[in-house]
């Protein structure tokens, strides 16, 4: 279970799922792949889901309650739980919204796949983590807090798209019995330290579920259901709880929603065939997200207290802002959300994903190793007693 709570193990297993989907679609074992996940199961009549539906809204609104328990810690006591803290990151992570969206509405501009504007603005934490692990020995430890509260902002900002953008038809009575259920999810959680910690456990697990189905019938996307519950469960409990679960979303939810999202035939067409949807992508998330983190990054420098985070140069900030690129799951789902009806472009963004996310992998890879070796550099010319700190990780990552 230790290897599924590392940043690097993760990060392959979700490439390596991504890759094998690729693979198997384009095969002659696809059509049978796509009919497993096209199949729908659940109690006939009732309530029934394709099995694509029920990784990507179901398993998934499990990650989502896991992101919004890591948002509600970072908020309250961790690197944005003050104004000062979070200006530089959340200047950043603007830029890293706007110029991706800009970029993709230039390239999509007067076509159906300028709808595809949200898929470009999120960043995958699980492989920019992933990135940082294994080619990051040596930076300092501001860049990867600056890194996680960015993606911690992108992730807002998804979670924004997703409830916002992706809505129609609200019955609000669903949705009224879902907030009830929340409030009752959070006051019992509080109470989760009582020696009737094992009963009221079970009532939270009944009251998740009901959570999601009901956000589910009112037509908010469900994985909000998670994102609820992950804000209102109390602070410690919710956390004991995401360690419970890290592994299994690192080793199977994730995973499995990878495999999903990436079971797609690559089309037979020349490059100039390919849709707006495929080139938007594939260019706004590796140069979008490096200009637009960059550049905010180092304005949020000039304007901010230089004393609020650990000073970054402009360098370290290209290299976040190459992490930033790696999209990946959240740009997935807004992948199959911006185009549901629409298969065709559904599936070109999703390479355009695929391909976007490769390059800012690789891009990051090389800047993020570069990094290190100028700052391992930096700190083996300092003084004796200074080096012999960083040695013992007090000032390194």
């Amino acid at each position: 279970m230790s290897l599924l709570r590392s940043a690097r193990f993760p990060a392959i297993i979700l490439l390596a799922a991504a890759i094998l989907a690729l693979i198997v679609a384009n095969t002659a074992a696809g059509p049978a792949a796509l009919a497993v996940k096209d199949t729908y199961i659940g109690i006939p009549g009732v309530f029934e889901m394709s099995i694509g539906h029920w990784v990507q809204d179901g398993l998934l609104a499990v990650f989502f309650f896991m992101v919004a328990v890591e948002l509600q810690f970072e908020l309250t006591n961790g690197e944005l739980n003050s104004a000062r803290k979070a200006m530089q990151p959340a200047i950043a992570a603007a830029g890293g919204v706007i110029v991706p969206i800009v970029i993709f509405l230039i390239v999509s501009a007067g076509t159906d796949s300028a709808r595809g504007w949200p898929i470009p603005t999120a960043t995958d934490i699980a492989f920019a983590l992933g990135v940082l692990a294994v080619f990051g020995k040596g930076l300092p430890s501001g860049i990867r807090i600056f890194l996680l509260a960015l993606a911690i902002l992108d992730d807002i900002v998804g979670i924004v798209f997703i409830a916002v953008l992706f809505t129609a038809d609200v019955n609000l009575v669903m949705l009224g019995l879902a907030a009830v259920a929340v409030v009752l999810f959070g006051i019992l959680s509080r109470q989760l330290d009582t020696r009737a910690r094992v009963p009221i456990a079970v009532v939270l697990v009944v009251l998740g579920i009901a959570t999601w189905v009901f956000v589910y019938e009112s037509g908010v996307h469900a994985t909000i259901a998670g994102v609820a519950l992950g804000l209102a469960m109390a602070q410690h409990p919710a956390m004991r709880v995401r360690h419970a679960l890290e592994p299994w979303v690192n080793g199977l939810v994730l995973p499995l929603f990878a495999f999903s999202a990436a079971l797609v035939v690559i089309p037979a067409v020349s490059p100039s065939q390919l849709a707006p949807a495929f080139w938007g992508v594939l260019i706004a998330l590796p140069v979008g997200k490096v200009i637009g983190i960059s550049v905010f990054g180092w304005i949020s420098l000039r304007i901010g207290n230089r004393g609020a985070t650990p000073h970054l140069s402009f360098a370290d900030l290209v290299a976040a802002g190459a992490l930033g690129g790696i999209g990946f799951t959240v740009s997935l789902l807004l992948s199959e959300l911006a185009f549901a009806s629409d298969p065709l472009l559904r599936d070109e963004a999703t390479l355009g994903v695929l391909g976007g996310s490769a390059i800012s992998l690789i891009a990051a890879g090389i800047l993020v190793a570069q990094r290190a070796r100028h700052h391992r550099r930096r700190g083996s010319a300092e003084p004796a007693p200074a080096m012999a700190t960083g040695a013992d990780g007090g000032q390194l990552a």
